[in-house]
């Protein structure tokens, strides 16, 4: 990376033991080669702070290391340049990478019909530091510590003046987790790049996105203390939305499989587990029970059918875990219209659920020691990936993208 830097460093940052006496600014400008940036910053620093990973070679050097999707369950970790940054844009040093369900989806299928479409730059769910700032971006600074969406909408399409920012005509899209650091493009950059306070943490901030997905859907289906919930699904996203019914005071029941993530359902205080073996076998244990809300967090025909026929009278139904598409689901219409079910499908998030998700993981709802039960090297992603495909059971790992 070359000039025209306008960048701060703050003693305030994680490493400095007392951000308040120490804190100072080091502004870089006008330099040309990454051995200079060391110069000055192994010059003008206090030896008892210690540098975070942003003054690696992944933040000073002209390449990096990411993993690329080039198709059907095909990951390769490959050393890319570091493109100059264009007009508007910010470049983040990634300081922690999670897995999602929604990236294996798209490992097995080889694609995503909106998401991303290879051979591209792969994952999606990140927090880190700025290391680079382009000249004319305004407000956001060297070393500012943020999270960033995967997507931003386009605020002007008929969507978007309705509100519903996830259904936006020109959603644009952002992938590249999995690596030493991402280039933030402008609509992100002004929409959905957040700063973080000092005191969180890079794994929890990554959990913004994911987290904000199930924060839309509770807004979409309007839950009221009191109410009986169930959650079919034990992975991430329905451990989440276990933990946010219950925090809303709802009587929770999870249905899934995987004594983990059975185990942390429980830790978050649901009123009943329910170990899955089959469906059919689900929906006769649990039928007699009066569910005001079922939400369905697997994505499969048969999850979908089962929601439907154990919610009460009057109750809703959130189809949340996507099915691929083409996928043909049977319902019995009789039920569904003389039994008044109301029926959603919520996808994705919008700028406010963003925001209301980092605020409940900076309020300590949310954390990262609930959900990340595994690290994993770069190097390794092919490895784990195939580990996830085979049915490894975790819940979310934590990629280390300098490693």
């Amino acid at each position: 990376m070359c000039g025209g830097w306008r960048n701060v460093f703050s003693g305030a940052e994680r490493g400095c033991p007392h951000p308040q006496q120490r804190a100072f600014d080091i502004r870089l400008w006008k330099f040309r080669t990454p051995s200079a940036v060391r110069n000055l910053l192994g010059a003008a620093l206090s030896p008892h702070l210690l540098l975070p990973t942003l003054l690696n070679r992944s933040i000073l050097a002209h390449s990096m290391k990411a993993a690329v999707l080039h198709g059907k369950e095909q990951i390769l970790i490959e050393e890319l340049d570091s493109a100059p940054l264009q007009s508007g844009e910010v470049r983040v040093a990634i300081q922690a990478a999670l897995t999602c369900g929604t990236d294996l989806k798209v490992y097995k299928r080889g694609y995503h019909a909106r998401m991303i479409v290879p051979p591209a730059r792969f994952g999606h769910e990140l927090s880190g530091i700025i290391s680079e700032v382009a000249p004319d971006v305004r407000g956001w600074n060297f070393a500012d510590r943020v999270v960033v969406a995967n997507s931003a909408p386009c605020g002007e399409c008929f969507y978007c003046q309705q509100q519903q920012e996830n259904l936006c005509d020109d959603l644009l899209f952002l992938n590249g987790a999995y690596a030493e650091s991402i280039v933030v493009p402008p609509r992100l950059v002004q929409k959905n790049m957040l700063r973080l306070r000092p005191q969180t943490s890079f794994a929890d901030a990554a959990l913004t996105e994911p987290l904000a997905c199930v924060v839309q859907g509770i807004d979409d289906c309007a839950p009221k203390s009191g109410q009986h919930a169930l959650v079919i699904g034990s992975g991430p996203i329905g451990l989440m939305f276990a933990r946010l019914l219950k925090h809303q005071g709802l009587h929770v029941t999870v249905a899934g499989r995987g004594a983990a993530r059975l185990k942390l359902a429980r830790h978050f205080g649901v009123d009943d587990v329910v170990e899955v073996k089959d469906t059919p076998s689900m929906v006769e244990q649990l039928k007699r029970t009066r569910f005001d809300l079922t939400v369905e967090a697997v994505g499969k025909p048969e999850t979908w059918e089962a929601a439907v026929q154990l919610v009460r009278k009057g109750g809703t139904v959130n189809f949340f875990g996507g099915c691929a598409s083409g996928t043909a689901v049977q319902f019995d219409a009789g039920r569904l219209h003389y039994s008044n079910i109301t029926v959603l499908a919520s996808f994705h998030h919008i700028p406010r659920t963003i925001r209301r998700a980092l605020e409940l993981i900076e309020t300590g709802i949310i954390r990262a020691a609930d959900f990340v039960d595994g690290e994993c090297p770069l190097t390794k992603l092919p490895d784990l990936f195939r580990s996830m495909s085979a049915g490894n059971r975790a819940v979310k790992t934590l990629v280390r993208v300098h490693q």
